[in-house]
């Protein structure tokens, strides 16, 4: 956890909390996807859950 964050006035469940997350982040590992062909280049555009193109956000 960072300093600054521990050393805000947060609540003991909070900060258990942020510390939970920032290990899962650390434990996470990143998607290994197939190379799609012919497929969009940058990011992974279901990443959030939801359908993006150009920043705009479509939920099926």
């Amino acid at each position: 956890m960072t300093d600054d964050v521990a050393n805000t006035n947060l609540p003991p469940a909070a900060l258990r909390a942020l510390a939970e997350a920032e290990e899962r982040r650390k434990a996470a590992k990143a998607l290994n996807l197939p190379t799609e062909l012919g497929g969009r280049d940058g990011p992974e555009p279901v990443r959030y859950g939801d359908w993006e193109k150009k920043g705009l956000a479509v939920d099926f």
